[in-house]
């Protein structure tokens, strides 16, 4: 139902002068009051009305644009508040990627069609972004043997999150991993699974250990084909119904691509990145906190601008993505809070990884001894990923006026938490308790590797608990409405842009997205396969399904 007092306009002379309006729809604001409007007027690069089909009508002119939205839900352009976006531009286009496909059938056709497409002795592969979880139909690993009958021809390499990698054996063979010989030195023991003969099984195991090594061998777009990589990249995450980004470490290739396509007005995703380096030993913390001084944020625009520090503090101090426990020094905790200090004393804010509910509350006890000598209150600072979290954390951090950015690795990765931490995984994490706990908190994927991308996966995961695939692996969940708040009004306020994105309302930048159905009322199981049809950014249209 339509809720009264919607139309709301900016000034009066923007009256009747509209470039573009979308009527006849269900225009799911999010704003604070989550209104519901009809229609949506939009002039430049900003949102000038919403309100009835008559009231919006009223606002065209003759050069205005007219969308018929019959009856389609439309949503703010969706925010992802941390995504590793940059860096997947320089192999996307060589991956296989499995976001979203929950059939180990339909995985295998697409390995296949790219096998066939590849050259001869060329690597068929994807750097993570899935698991055999997620195949509802088959939810088998791969084998080096259904790999070499698939692939006779070519080195395969298929990254399970960063949980570990099969490989055929062509790719165990090119990457020199051989029976009854050493291990490449740059393997760490015991990465490479062998059978009782000796012989290499096709698995690479661990995150550092083995993983991460394959993924630095893999071959990436040459320098010429960069930019094109780069684009199909942003196509896909706007077909996908992002249109902001946050991003640790924004790889400056990739981000000098973004910066031309700015400069030309084609610009199709904003990206708000997460800079710094961390110190990786206590030799280089000096030069660590030497680049506070000289670290400017907040000197871009609402497409490219930097907007905090991180991910990591002190890189010894980095959860290992699925590590079971952590034991931080107290002299590894000491340069953490020294680091930490010059942070806070830079007024900088923070994006800081924290996975494991040891390290989360001994990094809480360092940002409380920080803020006694310079308070952060209102510096922003943010642990990310946080699975583990735990209310009495989230109310240490509500008190100190910290931010939870939540990754939820379990919409891929669930059946591997589950093996590794049994029944504590049911709670990782907690999203109801993150709700109710009253801190600032958005949601996001940490992918392209650790996670999947695809934001309707991602709700469809804290409205039901269930990963990819339907299996239900977290019993905390939280309403339609909350999580969708979480992925645009509130994941605004982790890029510093809560006046400009995450609403639908007037005076905002012009980001939304049209739906193929309606969020508020489709079955929960059905969350996950909505597809937008329609995605603007600034007033532009980026994405038409029909095209």
């Amino acid at each position: 139902m339509l809720r009264a007092g919607l139309f709301v306009l900016v000034t009066t002379a923007l009256y009747a002068q509209s470039d573009l309006i979308l009527t006849n729809g269900k225009i799911i604001t999010v704003d604070e009051r989550f209104s519901i409007a009809q229609a949506v007027a939009i002039r430049g690069d900003r949102v000038t009305a919403t309100g009835t089909n008559q009231e919006i009508a009223q606002m065209a002119g003759p050069n205005t644009r007219r969308i018929d939205l019959k009856g389609k839900a439309v949503i703010p352009g969706l925010i992802d508040n941390h995504m590793h976006l940059l860096r997947a531009a320089a192999t996307w286009t060589k991956e296989v990627r499995w976001d979203g496909v929950d059939s180990r059938k339909q995985a295998v056709e697409m390995l296949r069609a790219r096998v066939k497409a590849a050259a001869a002795g060329e690597w068929v592969y994807n750097i993570g972004g899935w698991t055999h979880h997620q195949f509802a139909d088959d939810p088998r690993p791969f084998t080096r043997e259904e790999l070499d009958q698939i692939a006779p021809n070519n080195p395969v390499a298929l990254q399970e999150s960063y949980y570990q990698v099969f490989l055929n054996s062509k790719g165990l063979a090119t990457l020199k991993i051989e029976a009854n010989a050493p291990d490449p030195a740059e393997f760490v023991k015991g990465s490479i699974v062998r059978d009782a003969a000796g012989k290499p099984t096709g698995v690479v195991q661990g995150d550092i250990a083995g993983t991460r090594v394959v993924a630095s061998k893999m071959p990436r777009v040459a320098p010429e084909q960069l930019e094109a990589s780069a684009l199909a990249l942003v196509r896909d995450m706007n077909r996908a119904g992002l249109t902001s980004v946050g991003v640790p470490g924004c790889d400056a290739d990739i981000l000098a691509i973004f910066e031309k396509w700015k400069a030309e007005g084609r610009l199709n995703v904003r990206v708000f990145c997460i800079i710094g380096a961390a110190a990786a030993n206590p030799g280089t913390v000096d030069r660590t906190i030497q680049q506070f001084a000289g670290m400017k944020l907040f000197q871009g625009d609402s497409y490219i601008d930097n907007v905090s520090f991180g991910e990591s503090v002190y890189s010894p101090l980095h959860d290992p993505m699925f590590a079971l426990k952590s034991d931080p020094t107290p002299d590894q905790l000491e340069i953490w809070r020294k680091i930490a200090m010059a942070i806070a004393q830079a007024g900088l804010p923070l994006h800081v990884h924290a996975e494991l509910s040891h390290t989360i509350d001994t990094f809480l006890d360092q940002v409380e001894a920080v803020n006694k000598e310079h308070p952060i209150k209102n510096l922003r600072w943010a642990l990310a990923h946080v699975n583990q979290i735990n209310a009495s954390q989230l109310e240490r951090m509500k008190k100190l006026g910290m931010y939870a950015a939540v990754h939820p690795w379990a919409v891929i990765n669930g059946g591997i938490m589950h093996e590794g931490f049994g029944t504590g995984a049911d709670d990782m994490p907690p999203l109801a308790t993150i709700q109710n706990s009253g801190i600032v908190w958005g949601l996001g994927t940490d992918g392209t590797a650790a996670n999947q991308t695809l934001p309707f996966t991602t709700l469809s995961f804290a409205i039901t608990g269930k990963m990819a695939g339907g299996r239900k692996v977290i019993r905390q969940t939280i309403s339609r409405e909350d999580a969708l708040i979480a992925h645009t009004r509130k994941n605004a306020y982790f890029v510093f842009q809560e006046n400009n994105l995450g609403a639908i309302q007037a005076g905002k930048l012009a980001d939304l997205v049209v739906l193929d159905r309606d969020y508020l009322t489709v079955p929960a199981d059905q969350i996950k396969d909505i597809k937008p049809v329609m995605t603007v950014v600034g007033g532009r249209v980026v994405y038409e399904a029909s095209r």
